[in-house]
């Protein structure tokens, strides 16, 4: 549980240099940037565990889409960190469990019973009521952090399915990998296109130190979540995950002055208390078994 707190605690940080960097550099750099520092604090530990690579091309086909689908997720949640305040991006972005229990449901025929259908209808109704203000500030960018919420969760639902014949620490390394290919192709792309999202940029040293600490942030708190899974039961420790809010409005207040009005933790507590439903509500009755076959 303390590694688990640790790994909340330090998550933000990841958001903080994000919208710090993203004053001058666009998004999929900043992306970019994230994976390549991943993929370099990861790589030891694959190498130690001695399957770096899927010996199947069907598996590095999966890989490369769970790597381009995390950066689609990434990038738009970057981007709306240039606009946004932190702390409600990642209260929108926290309506991922119910996303992901949805499509549970729906693509791996789960039985989630009336009561999650209900916690995650509220949990969505809680997000309205982070995004109303916000999208009548911002527009569309508003709703970038739920686009990452249902990237993430599709990135999960493969993984799930790889996690029976891959190692993890591998399939961490990989999804790194594989993604800054496709941040190099998207910011080829828009090269000279003078997009904000996807025209590189040569960044000075204080913002790449910026992207340095995102990738960093990221790198550490995935690490000491992933060991904290290793040590007790998911049950225990997914409710500690939404403590990631309360750390992000935190920071994020002491950085940038910003902190939700009362609204937005009227809708805050409502996603919140939707999504430890959703995790203490327990396995609901076996459908059929789920085609995991890669």
């Amino acid at each position: 549980m303390a590694l688990m707190v640790a790994s909340v605690l330090l998550a933000p940080m990841i958001d903080v240099f994000s919208k710090l960097a993203a004053t001058t550099v666009p998004a999929a750099e900043i992306t970019l940037g994230r994976f390549i520092v991943q993929a370099g604090l990861m790589l030891p530990f694959a190498l130690m565990r001695g399957r770096l690579f899927s010996r199947s091309l069907r598996y590095a086909s999966l890989h490369l889409l769970r790597g381009a689908i995390l950066t689609l997720g990434m990038i738009s949640f970057v981007f709306a960190l240039k606009s946004m305040a932190i702390a409600d991006a990642v209260a929108i972005f926290f309506v991922e469990p119910a996303i992901l229990t949805l499509m549970s449901g729906i693509f791996l025929r789960e039985r989630i019973g009336w009561r999650k259908v209900v916690a995650c209808a509220t949990g969505f109704a809680g997000s309205l009521l982070v995004i109303q203000p916000s999208f009548s500030q911002f527009g569309l960018v508003s709703l970038l952090p739920m686009v990452t919420a249902v990237a993430v969760a599709i990135f999960i639902l493969i993984t799930r399915a790889l996690s029976h014949v891959e190692d993890p620490w591998a399939m961490q390394f990989q999804s790194s990998f594989w993604a800054i290919w496709v941040c190099v192709a998207i910011l080829a792309l828009g090269f000279g296109t003078g997009s904000s999202v996807i025209d590189p940029v040569l960044p000075d040293l204080r913002h790449t130190a910026y992207m340095a600490g995102v990738g960093l942030a990221a790198a550490v708190s995935g690490i000491l979540g992933a060991y904290a899974y290793r040590a007790a039961p998911a049950s225990v420790l997914a409710p500690l995950q939404y403590l990631e809010i309360v750390s992000a409005a935190s920071i994020a207040y002491f950085v940038f002055g910003d902190f939700p009005d009362a609204l937005k933790w009227v809708g805050i507590v409502i996603i919140i208390a939707s999504g430890v439903f959703i995790i203490f509500a327990g396995e609901d009755r076996a459908g059929p078994a789920p085609d995991t076959t890669v």
